[in-house]
Parts: C-alpha cells; structure tokens; sequence
C-alpha cells in the first residue's frame, strides 16, 4: 500500500530511551497547542506495556506543558471493572493520573458497565460534547500500540470493524484476545488525528512490524490502516523490535 510522505520511523536502544523521547514528544505537542486558539491539547492513549512507559517518563516532561489544560481519553477500553487488570482506564488512573494534575474534567472513560453497544454509544456522546465542531473529533495527539498480529486499539485483522465509516466508537463483542467485549475508536477518528505515534518495543513485535512497514500486502493489517489524512505518523521502536528492518529510520544512540 502506499507509504506516507509523513511516516517518521524512529528506533532507540532500549524502552527507556524511547519513553524519554515519547515524553518529549507528548511534551512539545502539548506546549504547542495550549499556545494555540484553543489552548487545550487533546490526547488519546492506548493501554498496555504504555501505561508504564508513560507513567515513568511523562510526569516530568508534562510538567512546562499546562496539563491542567490537557483533555485525555481512551483509544480503547475493555469492559471490565476499574479495578480488573485489563482496564486501561483503570492503569492510568493507579499509575500516571495521581502524578500529572489533570482536572477530572480533563478525562474522558468509558462506562464499562454498560454492555458493549451502549458503552460504545455514550463513550461517543462524550466525545462528541468535547469535540462540538468537528464531525470526526481531532485528537491533537493519539498515541497508540500493536500487537504481535497487527491490531491496534481494539480493531483486530479480517474484523468487519475495519470497514466502519459512520461511527466514531464502535462495539466489539468477539475480540479474539480476551476479554471479549470492548469499545474502540474507529479508523476514521485515528485518521483525522494531527498526529499518531505508534510505539513497540521486544523482539516479539519485530516480525509484524516487518510486514507493515516494508511490506506489500493485498490485505493491509490494522495498523498499517492507520494513515493520518493531514497529519504526521510516528513509529517509535526499540532495537529488538527494529531489527528486521531495513530502513530508512533515524536511529537514536545512548550519548
């Protein structure tokens, strides 16, 4: 499929050297918007190894950035209990949320007791009140990851969810990876973003990232779906999961 002209690939030694630079990045957006006619900066976050990652490093770098001024929400989410590990909202809110002064205001969850098409349904009424004037909301930055099989957020390969052009959150009830019933954001809000940076990191994810980045295929995985329409795309990787590729990308050395 056709590569973006806006694709950077950026490969670093180790997750920690990445997570620094991801902060930064977050960081610099940040500042960047709050400085805009809006002055809020909206950012979408995805679960998973990320919630550590920037729960080490973004405190710190976000601290110059006005996250007072910060609207956060969720790529995805499962419906599970806050409490229940595989929360996503729930991660954010035991590691980073204590240690970044967002106003609850500022964050966006899912009700997750509802069922799956409701859930869905009021997680878009939400972000259609914190997005009044746009038809698709535009996330100034999502941050997102993938799996060993190419999915991101909760859209995974061969799913009639990649098809979904009308919502903006849909309902996922046969997730191939458990737990089963989900809520995500769809294509087209991650194509509208001004920005998305894609993070991986460990060996296991360097077979897929192969297939997406250099590869050529009929039917495109997930994530190599997402191709900001007027925005820039990031690919944030450590070296085990760089190491099939074979460029170009601008790798980062300890100094």
């Amino acid at each position: 499929m056709p590569r973006s002209p806006r694709r950077h690939v950026s490969v670093f030694p180790s997750p920690q050297e990445l997570g620094s630079a991801l902060a930064q990045l977050v960081a610099q957006r940040a500042a960047a918007a709050t400085a805009a006619a809006t002055g809020r900066f909206s950012l979408g976050l995805s679960g998973g190894s990320l919630v550590r990652i920037l729960s080490r490093e973004l405190p710190a770098a976000a601290a110059a950035a006005a996250p007072a001024r910060w609207l956060v929400a969720f790529c995805d989410e499962r419906l599970v209990p806050a409490a229940h590990p595989e929360s996503t909202s729930g991660a954010y809110r035991a590691e980073l949320l204590p240690r970044l002064p967002l106003p609850e205001s500022g964050l966006l969850c899912a009700d997750t007791g509802l069922p799956a098409p409701a859930a869905a349904a009021a997680y878009a009424a939400k972000l259609r009140q914190a997005f009044p004037d746009e038809p698709v909301p535009v996330f100034d930055l999502l941050i997102l990851g993938v799996g060993p099989d190419g999915h991101t957020c909760s859209l995974f390969p061969d799913h009639p969810l990649l098809q979904e052009k009308e919502k903006i959150v849909a309902a996922i009830t046969d997730s191939p990876k458990p737990p089963p019933e989900r809520i995500t954001l769809t294509l087209p809000v991650l194509n509208a973003a001004r920005a998305v940076v894609f993070v991986a990191t460990g060996e296991g994810k360097a077979a897929v990232l192969k297939r997406i980045l250099e590869g050529d295929e009929e039917k495109a995985l997930p994530a190599a779906l997402v191709q900001p329409h007027s925005g820039q795309l990031y690919w944030f990787l450590d070296e085990p999961a760089a190491k099939d590729l074979t460029g170009p990308f601008e790798k980062h050395s300890i100094l």
